[in-house]
């Protein structure tokens, strides 16, 4: 899509674009084939390769690979993100280990590189991998379960954000079979976990053998019935990319009304999210992840709505990157990680409270090389 901006607009990206350029050169050849996740003071300590190989977020360093990649054409990308793409992809050979996030891994990685590079290799990885999320679907309730365990009717709204990898397969096999089961998650979701207002539940519990909700538990959110930012986020984004796979209008009108509910709740607060927009006024705590998200999501809208209609979505996620970057982000070449202020949950105080996580890099990124024209379609 073609953009128009003002001049200060223009300037900020062209400055903005050349930090992520000096910022990913010195990232990519000091981190290599690592599979980073939280910056420690300034440092990624730990391997997620070595630590947890099937980490939900061990897709996105070499998502920002193939984003730096098809924007630059500097080999050294396209060589890395591959080198990364095989450290995760020993995580197939364990698969009762994986759960719905591999399209968080696998879209990012294997998909990326074959929608980019034509890699055979690459391509059946990201058909393994959406097998694997196909293997998850529950026919009665017509739903893909979350994570492992005890979940048997658990469905959260993360989910959203990985089914394209059914849209993919469905279409890279010409198999509807994939597409049946996307759609059939997305009617699930759309309607057991988005309520009236455009707020979303983060999780249904369902029942195994009907689909009937039970119980929507708060997740990472304040409580039950509040209002969890980045699950808002994902559902926007998720939507809309249902929108741009199936063209079904119904999911569209559903990304917009998410998304009217975030800007609205932003638009008080900076254009900066807090981390659930239904907790107490006190403590203020934000989620750039959020925020991020939400501004591709609201650029992906964009791509599918009349001329009138597009500013609204635009100007919303330019404020949001504006926002982000002059409160959150650290261009320090030296430093691992450029958006700081992560939260994984609102009750979460640990080591993913407050801090640079890598998927707030990664949809950063994807959102300054959408504005200018250099992103691909990763989802």
């Amino acid at each position: 899509m073609k953009y128009e901006f003002d001049s200060e607009t223009k300037k900020w990206l062209e400055e903005t674009y050349s930090k992520i350029l000096a910022k990913m050169d010195a990232e990519c050849l000091r981190i290599g084939d690592k599979i980073p996740y939280i910056s420690e003071n300034g440092k990624y300590v730990h391997d997620m390769a070595e630590k947890d190989i099937y980490w939900w977020t061990n897709g996105f360093w070499a998502g920002m690979l193939w984003q730096m990649y098809h924007a630059t054409e500097d080999e050294k990308y396209k060589n890395t993100a591959r080198a990364v793409g095989k450290k995760l992809d020993r995580a197939l050979e364990g698969y009762i280990e994986l759960h719905h996030d591999v399209g968080f891994m696998w879209l990012h990685s294997s998909v990326a590189d074959y929608r980019l590079t034509g890699s055979k290799e690459a391509r059946t990885n990201g058909l393994h991998a959406a097998n694997i999320l196909a293997g998850r679907y529950n026919p009665h309730g017509k739903f893909i379960r979350a994570w492992n365990g005890d979940c048997t009717g658990w469905i959260i709204i993360d989910c959203m954000m990985n089914i394209p990898l059914l849209y993919w397969a469905s279409n890279e096999q010409k198999d509807p079979r994939f597409l049946y089961i996307a759609t059939d998650h997305a009617n699930t979701a759309m309607e057991k976990l988005v309520r009236a207002d455009g707020s979303c539940n983060h999780i249904g519990i369902l029942n195994p053998e009907n689909g009937e909700l039970l119980e929507a538990p708060g997740g990472q959110g304040y409580a039950p019935g509040s209002s969890w930012s980045r699950g808002q986020a994902w559902a926007v984004y998720g939507f809309a990319l249902s929108y741009a796979h199936t063209k079904n209008q119904v999911y569209l009108d559903t990304a917009k009304k998410i998304a009217h509910y975030f800007i609205a709740n932003v638009s008080g607060t900076g254009f900066l999210p807090l981390v659930d927009f239904r907790a107490p006024a006190e403590p203020v705590i934000f989620d750039s992840t959020a925020g991020v998200c939400a501004a591709c999501g609201m650029l992906e809208i964009a791509e599918h709505v009349g001329e009138f209609e597009k500013p609204l979505y635009i100007n919303a996620a330019v404020n949001i990157l504006k926002a982000t970057e002059k409160k959150f982000c650290n261009w320090d070449i030296d430093f691992d990680s450029i958006v700081g202020n992560g939260v994984a949950s609102y009750h979460g105080r640990g080591g993913d409270f407050e801090v640079p996580i890598i998927y707030g890099d990664y949809f950063f990124i994807e959102g300054i090389l959408r504005l200018l024209e250099k992103d691909f379609l990763i989802w």
